[in-house]
């Protein structure tokens, strides 16, 4: 982590003293590279006016060019002959004020360099230049006679139809005009070459649809009527947070399109905000339905080419509502009246990696630098927003009913420990059966009836587990302190951290006996592979993250479902939300248990709020549904509340134990992670930040230990927990004890996690 203030870029010439500048104006910029502080710049005389805040430009840093944003006045503590010059400005729009507050905000709040969460807003740099520019053809005469060319009847056709282009449009395109014309590109550049077309360069940006505010929507129930007024009315103020709460299945998306078809009448800008990739595959058509045009889309799998087309889109105010995943708050967004958080609850919003930062809660902070409304959209509300909803500081809208007159689906638990699953045949061995008997009978009645089932487990690939028969040998990841999974479909074991592959060994690495291995535990694909035995006639389909490739893979089967081609569902949590599916009536829960175990503050919410959120794909049309829950601890506080149907209750207990411990969000939490190649280095820097730990009334500091997950990408971890009183500002002391702790060893880092979601 740098800190203080960088007043000029190092490792660089300075401008010849006295020769450009004289007592001309100095900015600081700030740069996309890690340190927290801006490098100061000398404006050259000739730029008129001078660069103001927000502005794109490009710097010299050491050798290297680099592109900047200009972030305010320089700090004036650095002789002007030793300042550098901006040596160009960008013809892009300036960043937003807001968006700077953003990443202002968002550095000091994780502790993360400001130049780096600066990088994640200008991810895309081929974004920062203009379109290359393509040829059109303009009519230079209006006869051939006028040049040395021979009229053929394809010449005059091109020709007039040159001439006859619309005055308004950019010149076309050889092909363009060859179509209109009815002839070959050929005669076009004939044309050109003899002199009776001019070729113009033409710079053009790809068109956006524009979705219509009018566009009639559907019919709202009262319900649903009174929570979009709500919406509607806060959409024409300015900053507010409003939690919308509905159960599966009330419509929650529909009400939310009427706050940004208000927003939209009003000239402004949306952003829609999803957690999963998987989710973005039907809302699109949705939101198309209702207002007559598809919206931007911007996530990580787009092709770069589309990335930079859609950063300017919205930078230059051309693209009315973007959908897109964490990311998309960072995009530069100039008139952005209206930010909406779906399935705010999901712990997809939390970043990991590089700056880790909560999607959610920065949605939050980018509306209150922009004076405009958030909408938080959710049937599992986290605790932390009820509360706030409960303390007055968001408003709160529910939407306690289906629409269309559905019923929310019976819920039951089934006691492993009493109705254990029983063996099936495998090719006339008995094998291991992970679906118990009332789960099984519930799934035979839904076939017969001509309708679908969903079977849940969160655990992708064939088996979490390979271990030896012979010599106990476990297959584990040589980069990871992880198992590794089999993926028997692509005959391979990966590693789900690394991404390391080893294909299927056939004799065991470690003593060499063959047809030795053995599967562990159940993965989707194991599951499938009962499921296509015990049900030979259904027509199956696996769905999860590696099986579903990216937005338009989850389209297609999302519509097999839907048109009901397919009759059992096996998937993973990219199937527990979001979705529509009305012969959907039965979902069984594989292992209910499976998120409940490894001590992550959070699990009996996440696992709350995940059960409940599959729970919801039966029963969504005129169908009842039914829901069986598979579960070696029916009594858990969470099963007893997914039983009862009582959110209130599970939310009152969660809340209840975690104000005792001071746990978030009663109190606050802050992760160091300490890595490194050389293990006895990572000790050593852990000790030492165990030594320099603050001594603060309301403070206490848990580590150094080991982390659960104690080497990861050849990195060993270790972790210390700062646990802190609400009241605590946490920030300058974890600074201050970064220092104190200050050189580490060489090869070693510290990330620091600011409300940790991610405990391994």
């Amino acid at each position: 982590m740098t800190s203080g203030r960088a007043s000029s870029p190092p490792d660089g010439p300075p401008a010849p003293p006295g020769s450009l500048f004289g007592a001309a104006p100095r900015v600081a910029v700030r740069l996309p590279v890690p340190v927290d502080a801006p490098y100061d710049y000398a404006v050259p005389p000739d730029w008129d006016p001078p660069p103001q805040p927000g502005a794109l430009v490009r710097v010299p840093l050491g050798r290297r060019v680099e592109v900047g944003v200009v972030w305010g006045e320089g700090a004036a503590d650095v002789p002007e002959h030793k300042l550098r010059p901006l040596l160009e400005r960008l013809a892009v729009p300036p960043m937003p004020a807001a968006l700077r507050a953003l990443i202002d905000w968002c550095a000091a709040y994780t502790l993360a360099p400001a130049g780096q969460v600066l990088r994640m807003a200008l991810s895309v740099p081929e974004a920062l230049e203009p379109p290359r520019p393509r040829t059109g053809y303009a009519a230079r005469v209006t006869d051939l006679s006028e040049t040395a060319l021979r009229a053929t009847d394809a010449r005059r056709k091109a020709l007039a139809a040159a001439a006859a282009w619309p005055p308004a449009a950019p010149p076309p395109t050889a092909a363009d005009l060859a179509r209109r014309a009815g002839v070959g590109p050929a005669v076009v550049k004939g044309l050109a070459e003899g002199g009776a077309l001019a070729p113009v360069p033409v710079v053009e940006e790809p068109a956006v649809p524009q979705p219509d505010p009018r566009h009639p929507g559907p019919t709202l129930s009262p319900d649903q009527a009174h929570a979009a007024d709500a919406l509607r009315d806060a959409a024409r103020r300015g900053f507010s947070v409003t939690l919308l709460e509905g159960v599966t299945g009330s419509g929650k998306t529909e009400v939310y399109f009427e706050a940004m078809a208000e927003t939209l009448a009003q000239g402004r800008q949306v952003l829609v905000l999803l957690p999963e990739i998987a989710l973005t595959a039907r809302w699109p058509e949705r939101f198309q339905a209702r207002f007559g045009a598809p919206p931007v889309p911007w996530h990580s799998d787009l092709p770069r080419a589309q990335r930079r087309d859609i950063w300017r889109a919205v930078a230059f105010g051309r693209a009315p509502v973007v959908v897109g995943a964490r990311s998309a708050l960072f995009l530069p967004f100039p008139d952005l009246g209206l930010i909406v958080v779906d399935e705010e609850h999901d712990g997809a919003y939390k970043q990991e990696d590089g700056v880790p930062y909560n999607a959610r809660d920065m949605a939050v902070v980018r509306a209150r630098a922009g004076g405009l409304p958030v909408v938080l959209a959710s049937a599992t509300p986290s605790l932390e927003t009820v509360l706030n909803a409960r303390a007055g500081r968001y408003a709160h809208v529910g939407l306690s009913r289906r629409h269309g007159g559905a019923e929310m689906p019976t819920l039951e638990t089934v006691d492993l420990r009493a109705q254990a699953p029983e063996k099936w045949d495998r090719q006339g061995v008995p094998a291991q059966s992970f679906l118990a008997p009332p789960l099984l009978d519930a799934m035979a009645a839904t076939l017969a009836r001509r309708e679908q089932t969903l079977l849940f487990l969160n655990r992708r690939g064939y088996a979490p587990l390979t271990l030896c028969r012979a010599c106990g040998h476990r297959l584990q990841c040589p980069n990871c302190a992880a198992w590794l999974v089999e993926h028997r479909q692509r005959r391979e074991l990966r590693c789900h951290h690394c991404d390391f592959r080893l294909p299927l060994p056939e004799r065991c690495p470690a003593c060499d006996a063959p047809d030795a291995l053995a599967a562990c535990g159940p993965g989707v694909e194991r599951l499938a592979e009962e499921v296509a035995a015990r049900f030979p006639a259904a027509r199956l389909a696996v769905a999860a993250s590696d099986t579903l490739t990216g937005p338009t893979a989850a389209a297609a089967l999302v519509e097999r479902i839907e048109q009901g081609a397919v009759d059992i569902v096996i998937g993973t949590q990219v199937m527990a939300k979001g979705h529509h599916f009305p012969l959907m009536t039965l979902v069984g829960v594989v292992d209910a248990d499976l998120g409940l175990a490894g001590g992550d503050l959070r699990a009996a919410e996440r696992t709350f709020q995940l059960l409940h959120q599959v729970a919801g794909r039966a029963g969504r049309a005129q169908r009842p549904g039914r829901v069986l829950l598979q579960t070696c601890d029916p009594d858990h506080p969470v099963m007893q509340a997914l039983a009862a149907d009582d959110a209130e209750r599970f939310l009152a207990l969660e809340a209840e134990t975690r104000q005792a411990l001071r746990m978030p969000p009663f109190g606050r939490l802050v992760a160091l992670i300490v890595s490194g190649l050389d293990e006895q280095a990572v000790i050593a820097a852990g000790k030492a930040l165990g030594r320099t730990a603050p001594q603060a009334e309301d403070v206490e500091v848990l580590g150094p230990a080991p982390a659960p997950l104690a080497v990861l990408r050849r990195q060993h971890r270790h972790r210390l927990l700062l646990k802190a009183a609400r009241s605590v500002r946490v920030q300058p002391l974890v600074r201050a004890w970064l220092e104190a702790a200050a050189p580490l060893p060489p090869g070693v880092r510290v990330k620091v996690d600011v409300d940790p979601y991610g405990f391994l």
